[in-house]
């Protein structure tokens, strides 16, 4: 049996042991812990060493031409520091310009400021203050062919306006080659000179005007206005022709010759190239409306309906019409179909009237004819603080061309009778009257561009080959325009339509 003395000692020796396995054990932990702190520590500060390898924060680089910089998404993974935003990407070239980018919001109000600002910076070059141009436009991986939406049969319905103004082709690295076009019919009634100098604000500028008719076989296009003449030669591979319509069909040339036309520039949104005489967009599709309260467009007005004429045998009856409208309601007629004058020596000064003194206007087309709808609407009328009463296109046209609600359509109403009764129903409600008004600050009327559109498609090496077999059977045919109502000329109408636009996004 063990001493005493030795019992005690083991027992000594063991509990040491085990107090130094602790305390090593314990230390271990601790040394773990804080090295696991002092790496994410590191991680989360934007400004910690790093060693060569390791990569730093990708930072936002400064506007260049107004081009945004989008991480990519390896780099959006990184981590950013605190005061970066991320910048949500333009439009591209081949989506609707106009629809904006909903703001997120969940954003905070601190950073929708800077949104905001982006937005406003990045507008398309053709918008007033716009600086954002257009970059090469994207090639379908399935197709090989631009994506951009060009053409009427790329987006029907559509004008497609703001995509050809923001179109570039998709071979930016390389030169464009210069494209030549000939006015057939002289430079002067377009207001143009001879060179480049047209396109010396267009995106796409490697075109060139010539009004030599010996350069036609030559030309890679050939313009023709209002009417046409045959230049006496079989059109070159590639070469297009083009007709040109300022007027409606009642008032332009009967074309005789079939398969000559590869392209139309007309008011008509089914044309190769649009030629509205005004184009409205609205800076943000997501908001149509003065957000604040309602503005007062009344003012000291007495007046109720004003129109000023001169030609008075039109074919749609507008002048008859008018007089009916004037047994239920006033109406001034000025001009030569009328008893008031106001000479056009001093236009600016009667259409000032629209809008200190009268509180509705007669923009009555001359032609009830398909997309025709001109300045009566957009400068006499929109362009003044009074409501204009249209006729001429079917309602369905000025619902995609004007603001919405901002006119009333005669078809709108079974008679003249019944629209006066709605005309002093507004004369005597402000607030009604007013909220005609609310597009106004909202968008602005577009510079079209006619030749940037024109020179850039040219550049198109995918546009389509093709010709107009009769081109009077596309101008003028069946259910291009009527005489009369387009209540009564369309079977089909409905006050549906009026209500589907009005309501729609």
């Amino acid at each position: 049996m063990l001493p005493r003395r030795f019992y005690l000692r083991r027992c000594f020796l063991y509990l040491l042991g085990l107090t130094c396995f602790l305390f090593l054990i314990i230390n271990f932990r601790q040394n773990a812990v804080n090295d696991h702190v002092l790496f994410r520590d590191r991680q989360k500060r934007p400004d910690a060493p790093t060693s060569p390898d390791s990569h730093t924060p990708q930072e936002v680089l400064p506007l260049q031409q107004n081009l945004v910089f989008v991480p990519t998404k390896s780099e959006a993974e990184e981590p950013q520091p605190q005061q970066q935003k991320q910048i949500r990407p333009p439009p591209q070239p081949h989506e609707q310009v106009g629809q904006n980018q909903k703001h997120d919001r969940s954003r905070k109000p601190a950073e929708s400021v800077t949104v905001n600002k982006i937005d406003a910076d990045s507008r398309p070059w053709f918008v007033t203050g716009g600086k954002r141009l257009p970059v090469a436009a994207k090639i379908s991986r399935k197709t090989g062919r631009r994506i951009a939406r060009l053409w009427p049969q790329e987006e029907p319905g559509s004008d497609r306006i703001p995509n050809q103004l923001m179109f570039y082709p998709p071979n930016r690295g390389r030169p464009l080659p210069m494209k030549k076009i000939l006015i057939f019919h002289g430079l002067n009634s377009w207001g143009v000179k001879p060179g480049q100098e047209a396109f010396k604000h267009c995106p796409v500028d490697s075109c060139v005007l010539t009004a030599n008719k010996a350069e036609s076989l030559d030309a890679d296009a050939i313009l023709f206005k209002d009417h046409f003449v045959h230049p006496g030669h079989h059109r070159p591979n590639r070469q297009v022709w083009i007709i040109y319509f300022l007027e409606c069909p009642y008032h332009t040339q009967h074309i005789k010759y079939n398969d000559v036309f590869n392209w139309t520039a007309t008011y008509r949104r089914d044309s190769d190239i649009v030629a509205p005489y005004e184009r409205w967009m609205y800076y943000n599709d997501s908001q149509m409306e003065y957000p604040g309260p309602l503005r007062d467009f009344v003012g000291n007005k007495t007046d109720k309906v004003a129109w000023f004429v001169s030609n008075c045998g039109a074919r749609n009856s507008r002048l008859q019409f008018a007089h009916e409208l004037a047994k239920h309601i006033q109406v001034d007629i000025y001009g030569a179909c009328g008893k008031l004058k106001c000479p056009r020596s001093i236009a600016d000064k009667c259409f000032e009237m629209l809008t200190t003194k009268y509180k509705f206007y007669l923009a009555f087309e001359n032609s009830n004819c398909k997309d025709y709808i001109t300045e009566k609407l957009f400068v006499n009328g929109l362009g003044h603080n009074v409501l204009p009463i249209v006729m001429g296109a079917p309602p369905e046209d000025y619902y995609k061309s004007a603001p919405r609600h901002s006119f009333i359509h005669v078809d709108d109403f079974e008679s003249p009778k019944e629209l006066a009764a709605y005309l002093l129903k507004l004369d005597a409600d402000n607030d009604l009257y007013n909220s005609y008004f609310k597009w106004k600050g909202m968008g602005e009327f577009l510079n079209t561009h006619f030749f940037c559109r024109l020179c850039s498609l040219l550049h198109d090496d995918n546009f389509p080959i093709k010709s107009y077999r009769d081109i009077n059977e596309w101008w003028r045919g069946p259910g291009i325009c009527t005489t009369g109502s387009w209540r009564k000329a369309n079977k089909n109408w409905s006050l549906d339509n009026k209500i589907n636009y009005e309501t729609s996004p």
